[in-house]
């Protein structure tokens, strides 16, 4: 599958996903109730895109999407 075919949205909800647990996984977080009440929002936002409605094997597709997420926070740091 083509990495482009992620619809935008998509790959900026799941960097944010990634961000909000990296943060909620730090040691000490502040405002950890905060934290997971937006961990929770972005992953409703993920699990329900109706990309998922497009594609034959979700589950590959999904774990592609996260990596393709990390390299583009990779990038970001960077």
């Amino acid at each position: 599958m083509d990495v482009t075919d992620f619809p935008d949205d998509l790959v900026q909800t799941q960097a944010a996903w990634n961000a909000t647990y990296q943060a909620l996984a730090a040691p000490r977080p502040r405002d950890t109730t905060a934290l997971r009440r937006r961990l929770l929002r972005l992953s409703v936002r993920l699990w329900w895109h109706p990309y998922w409605e497009t594609v034959p094997s979700a589950p590959a597709v999904r774990s592609e999407l996260r990596h393709l997420a990390r390299a583009h926070g990779a990038v970001r740091a960077a």
